[in-house]
Order: structure tokens, then C-alpha cells, then sequence
């Protein structure tokens, strides 16, 4: 709730909707928000949560995950005009960008589920500040992963913290020194970093920016080092080339789906 007051600040501040204060009263309205495309739907919580906070009345017309036709009508919404039209543009944000990534996801983990039944699609922290758990949460109405949510939850070893310890072999070392209750993740470049922590038995090997057969390569040997360790693929990949991966990682990470997917198009119509 504290979100959705700070969000509402940025369009109301102080003061309120100057526009329909100036033209309304106590006037009543109803409204629908129709989809305007095919697509997975994401982020009704959020939309009904803004406009009961206004004092509007709402009716879901369908649930988060659910796919959707071109002109399904979602959300009723019922109340003052003013209220109605103070939420409008803060609910279709939350619909129109949780939905995209809901969608997106949920189409790349057919693509890939076809290949290779057990992979996972995950998510990444390149995220909008501020809105990161909204577009984790949208990774995981489509089906996906949320992956780690900050620097607080999961250990992930990456390129400049070996850079500045000297080697992967030593990092892995002082991390396991003093922290025994989390996920442990490596980000390798290369098969002899990548061997070294399989062999220290880290929980996750991350291969970052690879081409498909150096990445498939590398799995070989990891799995004949360690059979246990989740093999996960990240960085430059996309819808294009996600097939490429699918058929031989454990789970594939994404920046896309939270930095560069399309929101889908949605649009509150009074009746």
C-alpha cells in the first residue's frame, strides 16, 4: 500500500487531479479496462488496490495469468469520476507493463519447454528502481523465475569481485569462510574458471556471454565434474536465440524481460 501512495504522489502531489476537480463534483461513473490485444494479464491486484484506495468500487472480470482476447473486458470499476479518473493512468502502468512481461515470459518458456522440458526461465536485476518487485512478480505470473531479488538473498560471485580477489578459486574460499546458509552462484567467462568451481561445489554456475556451443562445451565438462550443480546461461540473450540454450541449461536468465519488453495495451473506457 505504501507504493501505491507514493506512486499516486507522482500524479496527484497535494493537490489532486486539477482537471476533473474543475469539472466534477460528485458526479458517478462506471468504467471498463479492455484489453486491446491478445495477451497474458498481469497486475489486476495492483490496479483494484489503486482504485479502492480512491474509493472506487471494483469487479475482476478475469484473474492475473490468465490469457486474454482483443476487447475482453478485465476490471469493472465503479464510483466518483474523480476517483475513477485520478487512478486511471496509474492502473494501466501496472497492467499494461506487468502484462508485457508476463506475456513475454510465459512465450519464451514455450519456445524453450518444447526443447527441453525441465529448464527454467528466470529473471534478472535489471529492473526498473523502485518497481523491481512488481516486474518479479510478473516474471512469475508468466511462469518464470524471480532469480535473486537483491544483494541480500543469494550469493553471486561475478566478474568484478574475482578481478579484485584475484581468482575465482579464492573467492569461492572466502565466501565459504563465512556464509553457509545461502545459494551460491558463480558468474565464470571461461572453462577453467568454470571447472574450478564445480570442483568446490557451488550450487550454481552461471556461463555469461557465451555463444550456444562454447556454453554447451563447457556444460559437458561441468556435469562430468559435478553432476549436482545448476548450469545457468546469461547475457545477450534473446527471443531469437534462446532456443540455442534451451536444450542443454538448467535455467536461462534474462535482462530482456524486465529492460526491454513491450508493454501490452490496455484501456479504461467509461461507459
Amino acid at each position: 500500500m505504501e507504493d501505491i501512495k507514493n506512486f499516486l504522489k507522482e500524479d496527484l502531489d497535494e493537490v489532486g487531479d486539477i482537471t476533473s476537480n474543475a469539472l466534477f463534483t460528485n458526479e458517478k461513473a462506471e468504467a471498463y479496462i479492455v484489453a486491446k490485444e491478445d495477451c497474458m494479464v498481469a497486475g489486476l491486484e495492483e490496479a483494484k488496490t489503486v482504485f479502492e484506495y480512491l474509493g472506487a468500487e471494483v469487479s475482476l472480470l478475469c484473474k492475473d495469468g490468465e490469457w486474454v482476447k482483443k476487447n475482453q473486458k478485465i476490471m469493472h470499476i465503479s464510483g466518483k469520476a474523480v476517483s475513477i479518473l485520478s487512478g486511471e493512468r496509474l492502473a494501466l502502468n501496472f497492467i499494461c507493463r506487468m502484462s508485457g512481461i508476463a506475456t513475454e515470459t510465459n512465450n519464451l518458456i514455450k519456445i524453450c519447454k518444447k526443447i527441453n522440458p525441465r529448464v527454467t526461465i528466470a529473471a534478472t536485476r535489471k529492473t526498473t528502481p523502485g518497481f523491481r518487485k512488481y516486474e518479479k512478480k510478473a516474471v512469475m505470473i508468466g511462469g518464470g523465475e524471480p532469480h535473486r531479488f537483491g544483494l541480500y538473498d543469494v550469493v553471486m560471485i561475478k566478474d568484478n569481485h574475482i578481478q579484485i580477489v584475484g581468482s575465482v578459486g579464492e573467492a569461492i574460499k572466502r565466501v565459504k569462510d563465512k556464509i553457509r546458509d545461502k545459494t551460491i552462484e558463480v558468474e565464470v567467462e571461461n572453462e577453467e574458471d568454470a571447472i574450478t568451481a564445480a570442483k568446490m561445489n557451488v550450487d550454481v554456475i552461471m556461463l555469461d556471454n557465451m555463444s550456444p556451443k562454447k556454453a554447451e562445451g563447457i556444460t559437458k565438462k561441468i556435469r562430468e565434474t559435478n553432476k549436482n550443480v545448476l548450469i545457468e546461461v546469461s547475457g545477450g540473450i534473446t527471443p531469437d536465440n534462446i532456443k540455442d540454450y534451451a536444450g542443454f541449461a538448467d535455467r536461462i536468465s534474462l535482462g530482456y524481460l524486465t529492460h526491454s519488453v513491450r508493454s501490452r495495451n490496455f484501456s479504461l473506457e467509461i461507459i
